[in-house]
């Protein structure tokens, strides 16, 4: 009996922090201003509000249960990728999974041309937004002309009273090849760090989480470029492995594109701060095909033009922090 209550407390103590790209989370509305013609009624994909509600419910679901493992409580803070605008943002919190938990967020419309953003989620009785503002990242295409891509959202906040800075990115892809767009995912390193230079102007020994879709893996050059910094650690570099385990998959290769870096200070055991605890990968069962050629792989929602009615293209991943009272 005495165990299972020490258990139950250090259960209490953890805190999820994770990040999640939800692939494609549009509303049925069109934007006249983005490239989002595809999710309409009757766009190519033929995005219905049927649709659209399956989804909310399903990523609600998921978000509900990241984590739930080793911690009793739903994550503190998640970050997004690929939502369209605060409608969406407004129904994903509002959606039955999480609609009893204190959720709220920080959103602003970005650049992009199809007109996705990041997004951060946090529990209001966890997580107090002090200060927050888009990073605009700015890149160019080989033939000089801007590439309109997506901002890194900044939050500074108070997270179960330690002051944290918090970053969520969705850096260039890589849709026009790998190397011909390394260069731009390494302006979007070199952004975060001038950023957090000016940080450390004002802030001394900052505490820093750094979570995202970065388009990167661990040992890309962006990734080290970022992790040139000597007070940045990377737990996920662990996780990846090729052959066997990733965030998504593309033609039988995992990837991990999908990352949360913390600052050295995550990890001393000092009264009122938090701990770095572990890392992982959520890729349970029920987020993945269940049967044939991508078996075990994410299920997503759509395959090309095709409706699957999986959740999304890539599993979520997440780090625990232990708040030391």
């Amino acid at each position: 009996m005495l165990f299972s209550f020490f258990k139950r407390s250090k259960r209490r103590q953890l805190h999820t922090i994770a990040f999640y790209n939800l692939e494609n989370l549009f509303d049925t509305k069109d934007d006249p201003k983005t490239l989002d013609d595809d999710f309409t009624p009757k766009g190519a994909k033929k995005w219905s509000n049927k649709r659209y509600k399956r989804k909310l419910y399903k990523l609600a679901k998921t978000i509900s249960e990241i984590g739930n493992e080793h911690a009793t409580a739903p994550p503190a803070l998640v970050g997004v990728a690929e939502v369209e605008n605060k409608n969406v943002m407004e129904d994903l919190i509002g959606s039955e999974p999480l609609r009893d938990i204190d959720y709220d967020y920080v959103h602003y419309d970005s650049p992009d041309e199809r007109g996705i953003d990041t997004a951060l989620i946090y529990r209001k009785s966890n997580f107090t937004v002090k200060y927050s503002e888009p990073i605009t990242l700015f890149v160019n295409n080989l033939n000089g002309e801007r590439d309109t891509t997506r901002d890194i959202l900044y939050v500074l906040g108070n997270l179960n009273g330690e002051e944290v800075h918090v970053f969520v990115n969705h850096w260039p892809s890589r849709r026009n090849g790998v190397n011909e767009t390394n260069y731009k995912r390494v302006i979007a390193a070199e952004t975060l760090k001038g950023y957090m230079a000016k940080i450390e102007t004002e802030y001394v020994d900052p505490n820093y989480i750094i979570m995202g879709d970065f388009n990167a893996g661990p040992k890309s050059e962006s990734i080290k470029n970022l992790m040139e910094l000597p007070h940045l650690y990377n737990p996920m570099e662990k996780l990846h492995i090729p052959q066997e385990r990733g965030s998504a998959n593309y033609k039988r290769s995992w990837s991990l594109f999908d990352q949360i870096m913390v600052s050295h200070n995550f990890l001393n055991h000092k009264k009122g701060t938090h701990s770095f605890a572990h890392a992982n990968i959520f890729d349970e069962e029920f987020l993945t095909e269940f049967n044939g050629k991508f078996k075990g792989t994410p299920y997503r929602t759509y395959a090309g033009r095709k409706y699957l009615g999986g959740y999304s293209d890539h599993f979520p991943v997440y780090i625990q922090l232990k708040f030391n009272g």
